[in-house]
């Protein structure tokens, strides 16, 4: 149950930032045509485009985890038994959860600041507040390291059947 709805909500996330990215296309596309053709950029374009990218980033994470997206050299590890295999995966998830572990506890202080203090991010005509972006960091390093968990748990039921996991509940 916890796969699925994890696998759910990151699918749902994924949606929420290609739509993000697709609106933050026509956002610079309207500043450019702005900018060129009558002298008169879109107002705060760039805090908008900056802030979007890290959100985007940070809400597709968990869905690459899951899919198998991260980066996966097995030049070696093509060549181990399936034991082996299966503990440098489990040790590549840790690795994971350890990463995104202190990505989220650093980014939990941060993110109450912000909430606290109204942080906000450009000057003059527009004012881009900062607690979306610092939540969306704080959700998608969540939900990449319980995908991590995840993934370390089907690396070990793999290794107990001698057989060898493919990364990412995608796949299968």
């Amino acid at each position: 149950m916890i796969e699925k709805l994890l696998h759910l909500v990151s699918r749902g996330l994924l949606v929420v930032s290609a739509s993000l990215a697709l609106l933050i296309s026509f956002i610079v596309v309207a500043d450019v045509l702005g900018r060129v053709g009558f002298n008169h950029p879109l107002k705060g374009t760039p805090e908008i485009v900056s802030s979007s990218i890290v959100v985007i980033c940070y809400l597709q994470s968990a869905y690459a985890v899951l899919s198998g997206g991260m980066i996966e050299v097995d030049a070696f590890s093509q060549h181990f038994p399936p034991k082996v295999k299966a503990a440098v995966g489990i040790f590549g998830c840790m690795l994971g959860v350890f990463l995104f572990g202190i990505i989220l506890t650093g980014s939990w202080t941060w993110f109450i600041h912000s909430v606290e203090s109204g942080e906000f991010q450009g000057e003059g005509a527009l004012h881009v507040p900062m607690w979306p972006v610092r939540l969306a960091v704080v959700i998608g390093s969540f939900l990449s390291a319980a995908s991590y968990i995840l993934l370390a748990f089907k690396q070990i039921e793999a290794a107990r059947r001698d057989e060898v996991f493919a990364t990412g509940v995608s796949h299968q």
